[in-house]
């Protein structure tokens, strides 16, 4: 049966392509201002767009982040920068994605932690991890695995889930890989869904290649979901 937030989420990006739409027939009809032109349809526009029905759909971190990005790129097509401030525009771009994994790492922590079944360990059981300019493997083992939150900048994380057992509800893991990549190996069985937001970025599967024949079972659903900008996220058994 298919969960009510992933219905909304068809819902909003139904509605955003029809703005997309709607604009793109009103530029081709020369009903949009040469100004507004520029900047509506434009490549900044899109990452904003998008931004935002991330943020509707729940993620507010990849949200936010592609906003920032989009409302960066697409300022200097709305006012002249003085050429001090470009100087330093970089810097204020990378300062502002800190801000925001800040900020929404923080609002996370203020939310309920997730609901342990008898028995479960929270240490084992779910993770966060945040890497930088390196790398690092994690072996999990977890008999009842709920998921967890993994940060990839300039560098990336592998984990070997090949030992554990998922939760009765299943795990949810939130990734983000920015200029890095985050790569996952899972039983045969599992049944992967994906939520990523690639952003010149993507996700794979390459268990196929691995396995000649691949059953998977619905009862064993691992939902990854999240943002990769410059990365990837893989998922694989060997």
């Amino acid at each position: 049966m298919e969960r009510p937030d992933s219905s909304n989420k068809r819902v909003y990006f139904g509605l955003f392509l029809i703005v997309v739409g709607a604009l793109w027939i009103l530029e081709r009809l020369n009903l949009i201002p040469a100004f507004w032109d520029d900047i509506l349809i434009s490549w900044q526009m899109l990452l904003i767009g998008i931004g935002i029905f991330s943020i509707i759909g729940g993620n507010k971190t990849t949200g936010t982040i592609l906003i920032v990005i989009g409302g960066f790129f697409l300022l200097p097509e709305i006012t002249t920068i003085p050429y001090e401030l470009r100087r330093i525009g970089w810097p204020v771009l990378i300062i502002g994605v800190g801000v925001v994994l800040l900020v929404t790492h923080g609002s996370r922590h203020k939310k309920e932690p997730p609901v342990l079944e008898p028995g479960q360990n929270p240490g084992n059981d779910y993770f966060d991890d945040f890497v930088i300019f390196g790398g690092r493997e994690v072996y999990v083992d977890s008999q009842r695995f709920l998921g967890g939150k993994t940060t990839s900048i300039f560098g990336g994380t592998e984990y070997d889930l090949r030992q554990a057992k998922l939760s009765e509800n299943g795990a949810v893991i939130d990734c983000l890989s920015v200029f890095g990549g985050t790569g996952f190996k899972v039983p045969p069985d599992w049944t992967v869904k994906n939520e990523i937001t690639a952003i010149f970025g993507a996700f794979t599967d390459k268990r196929g290649s691995s396995l000649n024949h691949i059953v998977t079972d619905p009862s064993k659903t691992l939902v990854i979901k999240g943002f990769a900008a410059f990365g990837g996220v893989e998922i694989k058994y060997m």
